[in-house]
């Protein structure tokens, strides 16, 4: 059995059922929104789909594929799985287990501003792999924040027929593009709505909460060289190191368009260092 199930379903490039400028600061690692978006959506699958039909197996919760760094969903995914585990203890189900599809290609394309055919083409090139021993008559969720051409679940479901899983699977989204007459990159006005330019980050990275993700990384790393030197100089040691060991974990120290940035990190700013070369001196 394969089951979609989204919360949210946009059927207007004006209206969306959810806050434009929470979606924005969610995807750039708002903790806040990424809570409420995570409980919204396990309220929201209990209610239309566990309580009429509650799922006998015990059920594995997938967030969307990723190498080092974690997504915007991953976030999210934790508060899905709280609000989902409160509700199948106190009806005596077993509760969630977890774990992760690895991918193996990083790139700094923004996805969200490509087509169907860009966005199939670029995901294509990558491979996703999973314990399939550990799936072993169990009900997996696989969760992502939006589905919008429907191409990381063909590349989801590529990998479920590769690896011969013969599990029960619900795709579960916290929104869906519903109106095909709406362009791809309704993701991007979305993605964007809230963060218009590198110090809209400041109040989202400065808050307890944060939750790196791969966007905010790549978002940072791929900025204008002069604002990226004024933005970085203001942020604290604790996040320039962990900005700097996500993007090595990622592989982004090899690729070209984050060079400079990555590099004035690496000279001035890592550890003891940090500030003692102010920009433009």
């Amino acid at each position: 059995m394969k089951a979609t199930y989204s919360l949210h379903h946009i059927n207007s490039a004006t209206h969306f059922g959810f806050d434009a400028d929470d979606y924005s600061r969610f995807k750039f690692g708002d903790g806040n929104v990424s809570r409420s978006f995570g409980a919204d959506l396990a309220e929201g699958f209990i209610r239309e789909q566990l309580s009429k039909q509650p799922v006998g197996q015990q059920m594995v919760v997938i967030s969307s594929p990723y190498s080092f760094i974690p997504t915007a969903t991953f976030a999210m995914k934790n508060h899905f799985v709280c609000g989902l585990n409160r509700w199948l203890a106190e009806r005596g189900y077993p509760v969630v287990q977890e774990t992760k599809v690895h991918r193996t290609i990083t790139y700094k394309e923004d996805y969200g501003a490509l087509n169907a055919e860009q966005r199939l083409k670029l995901i294509g090139n990558d491979s996703f792999h999973i314990d399939k021993d550990f799936l072993t008559g169990k009900t997996l969720l696989f969760l992502d924040d939006i589905k919008i051409t429907g191409s990381h679940e063909r590349m989801i479901m590529k990998m479920v027929a590769e690896y011969g899983l013969q599990n029960d699977i619900y795709m579960l989204y916290f929104s869906e593009l519903v109106n095909k007459n709406i362009h791809p990159n309704i993701e991007n006005f979305l993605n964007y709505h809230h963060v218009k330019n590198i110090f809209h980050l400041n109040d989202i990275i400065k808050a307890d909460n944060f939750c790196v993700n791969t966007r905010i990384v790549k978002y940072i790393l791929n900025y204008e060289h002069e604002s990226f030197c004024i933005f970085i100089q203001d942020q604290s040691s604790k996040f320039i190191n962990l900005l700097y060991d996500m993007a090595l974990g990622n592989g982004y120290h090899t690729i070209d368009a984050y060079a400079d940035n990555l590099n004035f990190i690496k000279q001035n700013l890592l550890t003891h260092n940090h500030k003692l070369i102010k920009h433009g001196n």
